[in-house]
């Protein structure tokens, strides 16, 4: 697709343009500032702490908490580096499109394929979730589940950008509406001493039952890729950008509330919950929020998680949804993708990337039926590491950009990284510790066996289409 080419397909947006505010590249501005702040929270939010934490309990004890408030504040550094990226080009696909910019063409490429990948991946997860969580309550075939989550959320993100931020506003609204309640019964436990657990409920459990490290720092050490892991997607706000009203003022204060976020949803939830209930009642498999609630006499805990944890894979689904037909349009319009994933609906939704996307997420959940087991959860394995090299990729345009910005050859961000470049280094030494955490342990090592052969994929497949189309080395700011 050539630069003459791109000009005349923007001009033919001009229609999309008419309907609402202008967004980039031919996107409307249908996000607001509430639905920005609940996908900025609920990108936080998900089954890693609903689900997975119940695995890291059990192998850190009370340590936990200081790997998620850790974790938590390498995750600030990385989207404050998003910010200042986002306030000098808000641009939709903004991770490829910075890696482009500041890194190559290459890796613009495989920074949008990978982090499409990602979605897809975690899409398949998730809605396969979603649909076991139905069992719950009825006893419905789980494709059948699958299909219609899949074809709603589908539905829902071609028909506007706003009914997607609405859904991704009530889906959130669900997941911190029951993490603050587990909070306050804890709270009032504690305090007032109601319950099963009222009478044993201390907050020296948090170091009583074989101290804060009960396993020992190594073992702590070993649960930052599941923590690091839970915090995936919180990076998704970047992708709002095109498509934000107001982004310069919108953007800041959803990305400043992520300190705040970590510290109640995550620090907060698991020093109450393990302030009421001793460490050694958890276990892989099971919800900490499950368990605390038994251990409170509260029955009814179970299907409350049930429907909180559904709520976030459906949530997950839908940014899939959202994210991949964006990523796809970004590779599209700079040549690195087929020209078809370029068009855009009258509502301004990518239809092709989108609905691509969609097909391989239900071909996914099929395959996941027909062959559970070992060979798909390699598969998911790699979602973690494909995450992570987004943030990689943010934290190295943010340090590149900083320093030309600093020598002038860049106007300053409006909104810049606090502590730069020395906190994006932190970062990236930190995200490069869990990497190799990831290769002792033999569980998620796998994942990095993926990484090697779906980069040499990706490079075989840039250097067939950079000589066919020498557009794809080329970068054209938008």
């Amino acid at each position: 697709m050539t630069s003459a080419q791109v000009d005349q397909h923007r001009d033919g947006n001009e229609a999309v343009r008419a309907e609402g505010s202008e967004g980039g590249e031919g996107y409307q501005r249908g996000l607001g500032s509430r639905q920005i702040q609940m996908i900025a929270i609920g990108g936080a939010i998900g089954t890693g702490l609903f689900l997975g934490a119940g695995k890291g309990i059990s192998k850190a004890g009370p340590s936990l908490i200081l790997a998620y408030a850790i974790a938590g504040l390498v995750i600030f550094f990385i989207m404050r580096a998003l910010g200042e990226l986002l306030m000098y080009r808000p641009v939709s696909g903004s991770f490829s499109e910075y890696a482009r910019e500041f890194i190559g063409p290459f890796a613009g490429f495989v920074t949008g394929w990978t982090y499409w990948l990602f979605w897809v991946v975690t899409g398949i997860t998730e809605v396969t979730a979603a649909a076991a969580y139905m069992t719950y309550w009825w006893n419905i075939p789980q494709w059948v589940s699958a299909l219609i989550f899949t074809v709603v959320l589908y539905g829902a993100n071609l028909i506007s950008v706003k009914l997607f931020g609405e859904l991704e506003f009530w889906f959130s609204m669900v997941k911190v509406t029951a993490i603050i309640g587990m909070i306050l019964i804890c709270a009032g436990i504690l305090t007032v001493g109601f319950s099963d657990a009222g009478d044993t409920a201390s907050v020296s459990h948090l170091w009583n039952d074989g101290g804060f490290f009960p396993h020992g720092v190594g073992n702590t050490l070993m649960t930052l890729q599941m923590v690091m892991f839970a915090f995936l997607a919180v990076e998704l706000v970047g992708v709002t950008a095109g498509e934000s009203k107001d982004p310069k003022t919108v953007l800041p204060k959803a990305i400043n509330t992520v300190p705040w976020r970590i510290a109640v949803f995550y620090v907060g939830a698991l020093i109450m919950i393990l302030s009421v209930v001793p460490w050694t009642n958890f276990h892989a498999g099971a919800s900490p929020f499950v368990v605390a609630f038994e251990k409170m006499g509260l029955p009814a805990g179970a299907g409350i998680v049930n429907f909180v944890v559904l709520t976030a894979a459906l949530s997950s689904c839908n940014s899939g949804m959202y994210s991949t037909g964006r990523m796809l349009r970004d590779l599209a319009l700079n040549s690195q993708g087929p020209k078809v994933f370029t068009k855009l609906t009258r509502s301004g939704t990518p239809l092709v990337g989108t609905s691509f996307s969609a097909a391989l997420m239900l071909v996914g959940v099929w395959i996941n039926y027909q062959w559970p087991g070992k060979a798909f959860d390699y598969v998911v394995s790699f979602a973690t590491i494909s995450g992570m090299w987004a943030w990689i990729v943010i934290l190295v345009c943010q340090i590149r950009y900083r320093a030309k910005s600093d020598r002038g050859e860049l106007s300053r961000s409006e909104f810049r990284a606090p502590g730069a470049p020395w906190t994006s280094w932190f970062a990236l030494a930190f995200i490069g510790m869990v990497i190799v955490m990831m290769g002792i342990d033999k569980d998620a090592r796998v994942s990095l066996y993926c990484a090697p052969l779906w980069g040499l994929i990706l490079a075989v497949a840039y250097l067939v289409l950079k000589r066919r189309n020498p557009e794809a080395a080329a970068f054209r700011k938008r």
